[in-house]
This record gives C-alpha cells, structure tokens and sequence, in this order.
C-alpha cells in the first residue's frame, strides 16, 4: 500500500499551496478558546512558507445551512496571525474572482485564508465542479487535517484526485502513531476502551479484538458486558439490550486470543453528583440501588499489572465518570500509570477520542503520552478498521503521479 507523499518531497517556491486544515475549533465571545488544533497546524505552515510556497488555507467551521456571517472564519485567521506571528490575509469567499484577486498580491511566504468552505452545500457532497473551481486557485493540495479525514468531502478527498496531493506534518505524525498503534504494533497490546455505551463503538470493539491481546473495558459500556455475563450491576448505566453483542465481542475475541479484561471493583453511589457519598465493592456486590461510577482501586491495580507487561497501549474512553469527582480517582490513576511506563520508555501510547483528551489533561498527563489524536471520529473510524477517504485519495494520489 503506498504511503502519501510528505513534505520531503515537496517543492513549493512560489508555488500556491492549497493547504487543507481543520479549523473547526471551540469559540467563545468571538474569540478561540482552545489552540491546539491552531499550534499543531503551525509547523507545516511555517514548513510551506519557509520553502517559499503561498500558503491558502482551506477549512470548514460548523455546519453553516449556506453563508452564515456567524460561522466565518475571520475571526480564526486573526488567531493564527498572533500565534503564527505574521500577517494571515483573508478572503471573504473560497471561490472565484474574490480569493483569486487576493492570491495575485501575495508573495512568496505568505500565508492567506479562505472563507468557510461548507458556506456551500457542494462541499459536503464531494462535488466535482465545485472541487475544479477550488483546485484552480492552487498549484499544488496538502492536506493537514486528519480530524477531518473520514469525512469523503471536495477538499478533504475530492481536491486529492485534481492535483499533486501531500500529507501535512500533523496528517504525517496521526498516521505514523496510529501505524505503531495498531498496524505494526510491538507487542503485547493493550487496548483501554471506556465511555459510556457499546452501541456506538461496536464496529472499534469488533475489529480491536482481532488485532490486539488485551482489551481493558471501563465506564458504562463494562456494565453491559458484567450484565452480559450474569453479574447484577443494580442501577448503573447499562445497555440491557446490547448483552448478545456483547457476549458476542467475547466470543471472537476468545477466537483470536484476545483477553478481556472487567472491572474487578467499583465506586458505587446511590446518585450521581460531585461530593455523592460513595463507598468501594467487589464486583459481584453492587447493591440493587446503587450506580458503578467509577473502576476501584484493585480494579486499577489489575490493569496496571497488565500494562507493566505491555510495549502498547490504545486508549478510547474514560473508565469512569472523571467528570465529576471522586469519580476520575480510576481514570486519572491509569493515566498516571501510562504516562510513567512512557516515560520510562516501556510503552508506547497513543490515545485519541474528545473525552480521552479531556481526561488525560485532566490527570494532568496529557503531554506525557507518545501521541495523543485530537482527530474525534476519524480517531475511532480509524479503530475500526475503516479506511479514510482523505487517507486514502492521498495514496491514490501516488499511484496516480507515478
């Protein structure tokens, strides 16, 4: 399978640069209340620019239902400005005469952005005409937008199959951890999948036990699975209706070798609030009015022994309700257990998922880790074996330059 053309190969002296990026970040008062999809996109900007490319960025913010003054992305260009540390132009539409007339005045190095792509319904539909009248503003595509590769739309995949397509720094590193991961793994490896329900990670569990040799299930979707098995888990969350799948995950991981492994205790109260009075059982005696909200201390014990004997670990979900404490005391003390076996160079961890993110900052861990993907659903249709659209219309994109 090829591997998509990086920056290395890229030749871009005052070359215009269609750079796709995801700048589809939190907002608050008119302002950008988290960088970090902002700082990660930096270095292959700087990378582009330093060649001498003219770089024009290209992303989707929100789902406009047509121009919606509200969802312009002006107020993100002024962000990268600061942060970037040099003027970022901005074009009030992403296609014809306007973002033409503002490419004509820039320079080598320069950095311009262009207005809200999904301000056209074409965007979403992949739509060829549409893709043509982008791809003709540039000379050459790199797509830095990984969160937003699973997504088959004109300049996420359509824009791939109109002209020489590279992968952005930040694409290049989600594939290489996620490769380490998953696709050539050392082993053993370890799997922590948390959330809240099965229903929506069935496909990740179903293609994660043919691959790895532990799955550790935390958080609601482990009560289904002790459900499954006969174990009364009283009032927690709990998706009675998913048991056959889940017996079902049991039996092919039982096939392909894959341990499972459930919480051996748990952090029980009867409501679910911060400061609740709550108190540690085994497993097998969750009161008929009481709600698992957390994994106990042997519980944590059990895995950290299993993540001592590992080279990898993927991680999906919080094992708890970290939100509210005391119930992140699991989460935040495996991700301390993760992030010193990195440390010490036994283990390589790559984490992804929007609660993942926000738990590991949480435990305060979040920059410990070897990789962690901010990418959201291209993270997880990724561990579910899907191929990404924007992936792979890069790796067609070799084949088709060859």
């Amino acid at each position: 399978m090829n591997s998509p053309k990086t920056l290395d190969s890229l030749s871009c002296k005052d070359k215009v640069v269609l750079l796709r990026a995801d700048l589809n970040v939190p907002m608050q008062n008119g302002q950008v209340s988290d960088m970090t999809r902002i700082t990660r996109l930096l270095p292959t900007i700087r990378e582009i620019s330093s060649k001498g490319g003219k770089v024009v960025l290209l992303s989707h913010f929100g789902r406009p239902k047509g121009k919606d003054a509200s969802l312009s992305l002006e107020p993100i260009g002024k962000a990268i400005a600061q942060v970037l540390g040099k003027p970022v132009a901005f074009a009030n539409d992403c296609i014809g005469d306007v973002p033409k007339a503002a490419i004509a005045k820039m320079k080598a190095g320069d950095v311009l952005l262009l207005e809200n792509v999904r301000f056209y319904p074409e965007e979403e539909k992949d739509d060829v005409a549409f893709a043509k009248k982008i791809a003709s503003l540039g000379d050459v595509y790199v797509n830095d937008a990984f969160s937003a590769a699973h997504r088959a739309h004109a300049t996420t995949h359509g824009l791939a199959k109109l002209m020489p397509a590279y992968a952005g720094r930040l694409m290049e590193a989600e594939l290489q951890a996620l490769g380490k991961a998953l696709e050539h793994p050392e082993r053993p490896v370890v799997a922590l999948v948390g959330g809240s329900k099965i229903s929506t990670k069935l496909d990740l569990l179903n293609n994660l036990v043919t691959r790895i040799d532990v799955l550790v299930l935390g958080g609601g979707m482990a009560n289904t699975f002790l459900h499954a098995l006969g174990t009364p888990v009283g009032k927690s969350l709990c998706e009675k209706d998913m048991a056959a799948q889940a017996l079902k995950i049991i039996e092919i991981a039982d096939e392909h070798n894959c341990k499972i492994i459930l919480p051996v205790d748990g952090v029980i109260a009867k409501e679910f609030k911060a400061g609740a009075a709550t108190e540690t059982v085994g497993i097998d005696s969750i009161p008929p009015d009481g709600m698992m909200l957390d994994i106990g201390m042997n519980s944590v014990a059990v895995i950290a022994d299993e993540l001592a004997l590992s080279k990898t670990v993927l991680w999906n979900g919080p094992l708890g309700a970290f939100e509210i404490p005391p119930f992140d005391a699991g989460t935040t003390a495996l991700a301390k257990v993760v992030a010193d076996l990195t440390a010490q160079k036994k283990l390589v961890s790559v984490a992804g998922g929007g609660d993942t993110v926000s738990a590991l900052a949480h435990a305060g861990v979040d920059d410990k880790m070897t990789y962690v993907s901010t990418a959201g659903g291209a993270f997880l249709e990724w561990l579910e074996g899907k191929e990404l659209p924007g992936v792979q219309a890069l790796k067609d994109n070799v084949a088709q330059c060859a």
